[in-house]
């Protein structure tokens, strides 16, 4: 039980200074709340959570360019001619994210999510003055003159996850919403089987807040290296932390105190190709996203013993880095190098390949980069050369078979390793171009870890917190953004994330609204 000698009283609480902690609490303010406090353990100069480190992309059903024109800011009337884009229908997201978590996923949270997208974004756009745009840099290939946008998602932020937060931070500024920082949350106050408030150490003083509503938006465990050994296995300790060190899987333990079910997959969690050169604890908040390393689809992915060990072209970029983050973390030292040529070298992007980004390693044959790479960590430099000389075999075996094949980035353009006279055992299923223009091109790379998919039982229409005793909702007790589980599993569609942050944030914060009518 608390010691605190303070009490305050509010309409809402939020925990957590992020993404969905920010539409949590905007909602309920909008919704009637008049009292709202949002409390982060962080200082104030790593307020935003993950949010803050992300590119903004926001996956989300959609008509085609017509549709989200009106939200984005870096499209004329006239430049949109020159897009193609495809809609996304709720069909296509719903199956995108029961697709790549193996049919495992909560049916009921992801129609949730998907429901809500459309919605979200527009309230985004509109209400918190988010500053999109289509994502050119990011999804899309200039082909024959026109923008193809592939993958299904579009939209980003400008300047990214900075960007989205300092518009969070704005709203909330302007609605006269309060956070506290360097402020943890310790226990939640229960009286029967309602929660009605929170204690939090605020700068080394615990104060009770009395909330007839509280709101739990702090993220997962994945700053926390020993929940990563429990649950992820022990490889994952010294997996580098993408975003703030501040996500340290508080919110389970304060719901779990009071009874709360846990669900979704917690041997899972979403990763990526990282720069084996950033901080191995926290995020870079000047470089932030672009220690991510996606190239990956235009060349080929090596281990320290020189050999392949995922299919780069299985699919789309934003379908698969989060699983090839973690099969990089299983390779010896947990690192490997991603390598090109000169033919598709200039079409990595900038924002993460630039000189001033990463360390680039050149060589004009592949031996010589090969014995460049030992200083770095290969082992077997002669394996090195020969895998990449039999993929070259392969590509151009399948090229010679199938000249009616061409390379497209913008598709899944079949240009593949398997011919039927030379076949590799691991295939790279697209976008095979011989590796063979010099000079060649390396990256080392490794795993970040963004957030766990393992996490708080929810009721997708209220986003309230499941008691594992009864199965029904904890009154007063919801949650928002990576502390929801149930939603991914083994793998997650890029943009996923914050748009699930949104629709759960706003559910929960028109809900706190409801009981502070009442209360």
């Amino acid at each position: 039980m608390s010691t605190a000698s303070q009490e305050l009283a509010f309409d809402c609480v939020v925990v957590g200074s992020g993404h969905a902690g920010s539409c949590a609490a905007l909602s309920a303010r909008d919704a009637g709340c008049k009292r709202v406090l949002i409390v982060d353990k962080c200082p104030p100069e790593w307020v935003g959570g993950n949010g803050f480190f992300t590119a903004g992309a926001h996956r989300t059903v959609h008509g085609g360019v017509q549709d989200l024109l009106p939200i984005v800011r870096n499209v004329t009337p006239e430049a949109a001619k020159t897009i193609d884009m495809d809609p996304y229908t709720a069909e296509d997201f719903t199956g995108d994210i029961m697709r790549l978590g193996q049919g495992q996923s909560d049916p009921a949270v992801v129609k949730a999510v998907v429901d809500g997208s459309r919605d979200a974004v527009q309230w985004l756009a509109e209400r918190v003055r988010v500053p999109f745009i289509f994502a050119f840099h990011r999804q899309a290939y200039l082909v024959n003159g026109r923008q193809v946008f592939w993958g299904g998602l579009v939209l980003s932020v400008e300047d990214g996850g900075k960007g989205l937060i300092a518009a969070h931070q704005a709203a909330l500024g302007a609605a006269g919403i309060e956070t506290w920082f360097n402020t943890a949350a310790t226990e939640l106050l229960v009286d029967g089987d309602a929660v009605v408030g929170l204690v939090v150490d605020k700068e080394g003083t615990p104060v009770r807040l009395r909330a007839p509503a509280v709101i739990l938006a702090c993220g997962g465990f994945e700053a926390n290296k020993d929940l990563r050994g429990k649950y992820l296995g022990t490889d994952w300790e010294r997996a580098k932390v993408r975003g703030t060190p501040y996500n340290t899987g508080d919110g389970l333990t304060l719901a779990q105190r009071i009874g709360a079910r846990l669900t979704g997959d917690f041997t899972g969690c979403h990763s990526t190709c990282w720069d084996a050169n950033a901080p191995s604890d926290r995020g870079d908040r000047e470089l932030s996203n672009q220690f991510t390393k996606s190239g990956y689809p235009l060349g080929l992915m090596l281990n320290a013993k020189g050999e392949r060990f995922v299919d780069e072209g299985e699919d789309f970029r934003n379908y698969t880095y989060a699983k090839f983050g973690r099969a990089i973390l299983a390779q010896p030292g947990g690192v490997a190098f991603q390598v090109w040529d000169s033919q598709v070298a200039p079409l990595l992007r900038k924002e993460e390949y630039a000189d001033d980004v990463v360390e680039r390693i050149w060589g004009d044959s592949l031996e010589e980069l090969a014995d460049k790479l030992v200083g770095k960590g290969l082992e077997e430099k002669a394996a090195f050369v020969q895998t990449i000389a039999r993929y070259n075999e392969a590509a151009r075996a399948f090229r010679e078979e199938h000249p009616e094949k061409a390379w497209d980035p913008a598709v899944k353009d079949g240009l593949s390793t398997q011919a039927s006279a030379v076949k590799l055992e691991l295939p790279k299923s697209n976008w095979a171009l011989p590796v063979e223009k010099p000079p060649f091109l390396a990256v080392k790379v490794t795993c970040g870890i963004t957030f766990t998919f393992g996490g708080l039982a929810i009721d997708p229409d209220t986003a309230g917190v499941i008691s594992d005793a009864t199965g029904k909702p904890i009154p007063g007790l919801f949650c928002t953004g990576e502390l929801v589980g149930g939603l991914f599993y083994k793998n997650y569609p890029g943009g996923s994330g914050l748009t699930g942050g949104a629709v759960f944030g706003r559910k929960a914060g028109r809900e706190a609204a409801k009981l502070a009518a009442v209360a």
